[in-house]
């Protein structure tokens, strides 16, 4: 949050966090941010895509974020001999962690 411009943790209802998908990923914005449906904070809009939009509702601002189109083919870049694009991306977060790429 703090990259985005917030205060660690958010000042009360400043983040509006609008998520694009109603599956585990949400879980994992829950507890990055703090925000949820309840505090009327997070919106869950189902488009079916793993995309997050932060918005400041002070000062108006948004930020869309959301994987690169190309995120397999790169994996399989950093990891060419594994076949399973999940253990390739795995592989190829592990590595970017341990360069800080």
């Amino acid at each position: 949050m703090k990259a985005l411009g917030f205060d660690e943790p958010p000042t009360k209802k400043r983040p509006l966090i609008i998520s694009e998908t109603a599956v585990c990923f949400v879980g994992g914005v829950i507890a990055a941010t703090g925000c949820t449906v309840g505090h009327r904070t997070l919106h869950v809009e189902d488009y079916g895509k793993v995309a997050v939009t932060f918005v400041d509702t002070k000062t108006g601002c948004a930020i869309r974020i959301a994987p690169a189109l190309d995120v397999r083919e790169k994996a399989y870049a950093y990891a060419p001999n594994e076949p399973r694009y999940y253990f390739a991306q795995m592989q190829t977060y592990r590595s970017c962690l341990m360069k800080r790429c």
